[in-house]
This record gives C-alpha cells, sequence and structure tokens, in this order.
C-alpha cells in the first residue's frame, strides 16, 4: 500500500517539477534551476520518508562545498535525488543516455551537469577526458557512479577506470559513499519497501595513487560498506516480520 501511494504522488511531483525546471532552462537561469532541482530532491526525499516509510539517515560528513569527487555505491534511482538533497549544489557526471527522458537533458546541461558518452558507446573515452578538463575549474563536489550502472542488492560491476582519470587528472581527494538504498527502491522498479535506509559518507582518500592501487582500495572501501548496511537493512526488514 505504501509501495503505491508513493508512486502515485513521486510521478506527478516530479512532473511539476520538471516541466517548471524545463521553463527555467529556457531562459539560462542557472540559479534558480539548481534551487528548483533541489527543492524536488528533497521533495522526493520527504516523499519517501513520509509517504513510503523510507526515513533516510546520513551518516559520516557530506563534504558540502568542498572540491571533492565522490565516488558512490548506485543501487537505485533514488540515489541522485538523495545525493542532491543532502549535499545541494553539486556538480555530476551524467551519461548521455538520460537525453531519452522528456525534458531532462535541457535541465541537465542548463544545470551545468558533466556529461559523457554513456559506457560502450564510441567515444566515450575521449567524452570523458573533455568533460574531466571543463570541470576542473568548478569548486563543486564532483558526483560519479564508479561502476556506471545499477547493481543488484549484494552485487557490483567493474570499477571503471574513468573514476581514475578523473581522480588524476583533477587531483582531488575522493569520498567514498556507501548505501543500502536499493533495499526500500531497488533500481528503477515499480514495487518499493518501507524501512530506514542508510547513506554514508567515508574515509577520504587522497591524491596521488597509481590506478592499480586506487581502484582496488576505492572497490573495496564502497564494497565492504555497502554489504555491512545492506545486511543492516535486512535485520531491520526481518525483526519487523
Amino acid at each position: 500500500m505504501r509501495s503505491t501511494l508513493f508512486n502515485l504522488a513521486f510521478w506527478p511531483v516530479l512532473a511539476v517539477f520538471a516541466i517548471l525546471a524545463w521553463l527555467i532552462a529556457l531562459t539560462g537561469w542557472r540559479r534558480g534551476l539548481k534551487a528548483v532541482m533541489r527543492a524536488a530532491c528533497r521533495s522526493v526525499r520527504g516523499l519517501m520518508a513520509t509517504l513510503l516509510g523510507a526515513p533516510i539517515e546520513v551518516r559520516g560528513t557530506p563534504p558540502t562545498g568542498q572540491p571533492v569527487i565522490i565516488a558512490a555505491k548506485h543501487q537505485s534511482w533514488a540515489d541522485g535525488f538523495l545525493m542532491m538533497a543532502i549535499m545541494g549544489d553539486i556538480n555530476f557526471v551524467i551519461g548521455n543516455e538520460i537525453g531519452k527522458f522528456p525534458l531532462v537533458g535541457r535541465i541537465v546541461r542548463t544545470a551545468g551537469a558533466t556529461m559523457v558518452n554513456s559506457p560502450g558507446l564510441t567515444g566515450a573515452q575521449g567524452a570523458l577526458q573533455a568533460a574531466i578538463d571543463a570541470a576542473g575549474d568548478d569548486p563543486r563536489p564532483l558526483l560519479i557512479y564508479p561502476e556506471g550502472r545499477l547493481p543488484e542488492v549484494g552485487e557490483s560491476y567493474r570499477y571503471r577506470k574513468g573514476v581514475h582519470l578523473m581522480y588524476e587528472t583533477l587531483g582531488r581527494t575522493v569520498i567514498p559513499v556507501a548505501t543500502n538504498t536499493g533495499l526500500r527502491w531497488p533500481q528503477n522498479r515499480w514495487q518499493k519497501q518501507s524501512g530506514p535506509a542508510v547513506v554514508e559518507f567515508l574515509a577520504p582518500i587522497p591524491p596521488g595513487l597509481p590506478r592499480d592501487d586506487f581502484l582496488p582500495r576505492l572497490k573495496l572501501t564502497i564494497e565492504t560498506r555497502t554489504r555491512a548496511l545492506e545486511a543492516e537493512g535486512q535485520a531491520h526488514k526481518e525483526a519487523r516480520s
């Protein structure tokens, strides 16, 4: 029942914000656009807590306003909404396949997102390098999902070398982020589950590590903590049943 109520509210609310954001994007008013986007993301977080019964707990210290790279686990469509709701004004790396959704392409481009060709498409590597170069003067936190796609709960994909290219080129500290949001909002599925979810900011990885050290360390850090959060979330579900 909660899942249905959430879905019935989420899509109309998102549509209203998307239309408003698109209209503002037509004017090129980036500051106003980002304010609307943040309001939309905070509304989604609020709907998750009140209608779905899935409040979000933030652990660790979000690096708001710092020129760092946020490398986050990506299990759910909720993740992007929640990260902006938590962090406020951030830059983010996003695949150009997002443009297939009505209105979204213009919105994210006007907001200043770092858009790259989606993994596996011709020219993706060159597009990423160009995007990194463009992001070099942007002091906002830069969000990237290192796997480039959404795994199921309990699973992971290869961490792509693009996150190291970004880390190496920009010379920025990386903040790993673990989560168990996939327990409550599995990938992009209609059916969702009540219960608390966690977004956890982990210990920073300083700049300067070679790829063969950096990627295994990043993956081990995120995946180990994500498995622990998944177990915690499952235990909560079992305790209620």
